[in-house]
């Protein structure tokens, strides 16, 4: 087989992470996202319909981003104490 034959390279997603502003392959990050209903829950997936926020899996990350309320601003949205134990259940994980 040729090289003009060969399906070209798809290019992989990048996001930037909220806490350490640092760029990373999609799937190395948590999706955090606010509903069309105004409910904030954590995307397993990343196909939730909503606004996104992504977020390292780092607690250090995560503590900066509270402290910051950079995930606040992200999701223009107030973030409760349970989604927080959440998030850092997940990054522990």
């Amino acid at each position: 087989m040729s090289s003009k034959q060969q399906k070209p390279q798809r290019k992989k997603p990048v996001r930037m992470c909220v806490g350490c502003r640092e760029r990373f392959l999609k799937i190395y990050l948590i999706r955090v996202v606010r509903t069309p209903e105004g409910e904030v829950v954590i995307d397993e997936k990343g196909k939730l319909s909503g606004r996104g926020a992504y977020i390292c899996r780092n607690t250090e990350c995560l503590a900066k981003a509270h402290k910051s309320k950079a995930l606040q601003r992200a999701l223009e949205v107030e973030i409760n104490d349970d989604l927080l134990n959440q998030l850092k259940e997940d990054i522990i994980e």
